[in-house]
């Protein structure tokens, strides 16, 4: 399927199903931390990016079979950039919500919702997760460089309405990188900003991924722990989860497991497909991609690898002592 991805194990939603409204990288920002990659369309415009009618159908046709929509507990609408840039978003919601017969979420950048009729097509969702990294002029412009249609105050004021109006839930992602908006002006901005706004848990984040730059890098524990400290301090009601914990390469993740034969020709070229569409997405290790294909293990998931990296279809970067599979160009660089 071109849009629909998954469905995947996510800490947040359980086995999310994903549906990606974008082929290439079209966002307002080009976070310097982003997974995906550089933003090949950095714009504020919303039109119709990705045929609706073709979402709307794959929809249909992942839905038509009963056993694996029995599987899915969320679906999660994203993107390779924003989501709300395209016009069909409400439709697109509309459709699920009649279809799916499931809890949708939308991960959004959060810098169109100073805009009304975004606001309106998102009131279909159950679940928005918005992102702020920075409230601060300077800040924003070094962690998210931001497309120059675009006007913080502007964001964090559509922010604020939109969780007055939204009657989901909301939980405000904010990612933190070491020397770029971890600082504690940066922080007591953002405990300011959030203080306006209606929202049911903060959800703190860190570069836990390859960035797209290597000078993103992850800030301490210690640090994010006194960061959620001072959240809870301003609301001590609000939860604030800390999302930047991960499993590390050697859980296998036993549970569940598949046995795949290699030697299958016919299936072990469907998995390797299915694995190259979620690596378009976002960087994983070896323990990720078995949590979510139950493949027996990481090292049978390695094996299972070895074929694309030598054809040059993924590539192997190390981030904070982590081995991670990608698509895209070989940077040939670790850190």
């Amino acid at each position: 399927m071109n849009y629909i991805f998954g469905p995947v194990n996510s800490r947040r939603l359980g086995r999310s199903l994903g549906i990606d409204l974008f082929r290439e990288k079209i966002c307002s920002l080009n976070c310097i931390y982003c997974e995906v990659g550089a933003t090949t369309l950095l714009t504020c415009e919303r039109v119709e990016y990705a045929p609706t009618v073709a979402v709307k159908a794959e929809i249909d046709a992942f839905f038509a079979d009963q056993e694996r929509a029995a599987a899915v507990d969320f679906v999660t609408v994203t993107a390779s950039g924003e989501p709300t840039l395209h016009s069909g978003l409400g439709k697109i919601l509309a459709h699920l919500k009649q279809r799916a017969a499931k809890p949708v979420a939308v991960l959004t950048n959060g810098t169109l919702l100073w805009d009304a009729q975004v606001r309106r097509e998102l009131a279909a969702a159950d679940v928005v997760i918005p992102s702020l990294d920075s409230a601060l002029p300077a800040g924003f412009r070094k962690i998210d460089r931001p497309a120059r249609c675009l006007d913080l105050a502007k964001i964090i004021e559509g922010l604020t309405v939109f969780s007055h109006e939204f009657h989901g839930q909301i939980w405000l992602e904010i990612l933190l990188a070491q020397g770029i908006n971890d600082t504690d002006e940066e922080v007591a901005a953002l405990c300011q900003a959030a203080a306006q706004m209606r929202l049911d848990r903060i959800q703190l984040n860190t570069v836990i991924r390859p960035p797209l730059e290597p000078f993103a890098r992850p800030v301490e524990q210690a640090r994010m722990e006194a960061v959620a400290a001072e959240f809870l301090r301003h609301d001590p009601a609000r939860p604030v989860d800390m999302l930047s914990g991960g499993a590390t390469q050697e859980e296998n993740g036993a549970d569940g497991q598949r046995t795949i034969d290699l030697g299958k020709t016919a299936d072990r070229l469907a998995l390797q497909a299915e694995i190259v569409e979620m690596l378009k997405r976002r960087p994983c290790t070896a323990a990720d991609i078995n949590r979510v294909f139950h493949a027996g293990g990481a090292d049978r998931v390695e094996q299972l690898l070895d074929a694309l990296i030598r054809d040059g279809l993924l590539h192997k970067r190390t981030h904070n002592g982590r081995l991670y599979y990608q698509t895209g160009p070989d940077e040939a660089h670790s850190e």
